[in-house]
C-alpha cells in the first residue's frame, strides 16, 4: 500500500501498490503491521457498506464521542463518491481544518480518518456504494455531528444536494463564539 498523509495529520490516503499480470492485478488493502508502521489505528471492530440509489445523494457529517470515538477506512466498491473529513480535534493545529478527495471504483483509492474527525460524502454517481471498516463499535447515545453546509467550514461539495436525511441536514450549526 502506498501511504499519503494529508494537510490534515494523522489522515492519510491509500493506494494501492498493485502486482500485476496478464490476469489483472493483486494488491493489499489492510495490514495491521503496516497501518501500525504509520502511526494508524489497525483495530477493525466492524465493518459497514452505504449504498447510495442517487446521484447527489450526502451523507454526514458524523464521528463519535470518546470513550466510543473510531477511526475509520472508507473505500467506494461501486461507482463514485467526493469524501469528505473535518479536523474536530481541539487540540489540533488543523482543527476545524476539512480536507476532500474524489474516491471512485476505478481509482481504488481508500482514506485513514483517525478519530474526531467527522466524516461525509456525496455520491457523484447512481448506484454508489461504500465500505467502512471502523475501529469501535457503534454505541447509540455518542453519535456527533456537524452541518455539511455550516459556513463555518465552507464545504464546496460538488454537485447540489438530491437526497439528504433530516438528521443530517438538522445537525446544529457549530458556534465559535
Amino acid at each position: 500500500m502506498i501511504f499519503t498523509e494529508t494537510r490534515l495529520a494523522g489522515a492519510f490516503v491509500i493506494e494501492l501498490e498493485k502486482r500485476e499480470d496478464e490476469r489483472g492485478f493483486f494488491a493489499r488493502t489492510f495490514c495491521a503491521r503496516e497501518f501500525e508502521s504509520h502511526g494508524l489505528k489497525p483495530t477493525v471492530a466492524q465493518c459497514n457498506v452505504s449504498y447510495n440509489k442517487k446521484k447527489g445523494t450526502l451523507r454526514g457529517m458524523h464521528y463519535q464521542a470518546p470513550p466510543a470515538a473510531e477511526a475509520k477506512l472508507v473505500r467506494c466498491t461501486n461507482g463514485a463518491i467526493h469524501d469528505v473529513i473535518i479536523d474536530m480535534r481541539q487540540d489540533s493545529p488543523t482543527y476545524l481544518q476539512y480536507f476532500g478527495l474524489r474516491l471512485t471504483v476505478d481509482n481504488r483509492r481508500a482514506i485513514y480518518i483517525p478519530e474526531l474527525f467527522a466524516h461525509g460524502l456525496q455520491t457523484l454517481t447512481d448506484d454508489a456504494e461504500v465500505f467502512y471498516q471502523m475501529s469501535e463499535f457503534h454505541i447509540p447515545g455518542h453519535e456527533r455531528g456537524q452541518r455539511y453546509n455550516d459556513p463555518a467550514f465552507n464545504i464546496e461539495w460538488p454537485l447540489a444536494v438530491a437526497e439528504i436525511n433530516t438528521r443530517d441536514a438538522s445537525w446544529p450549526l457549530l458556534n465559535l463564539v
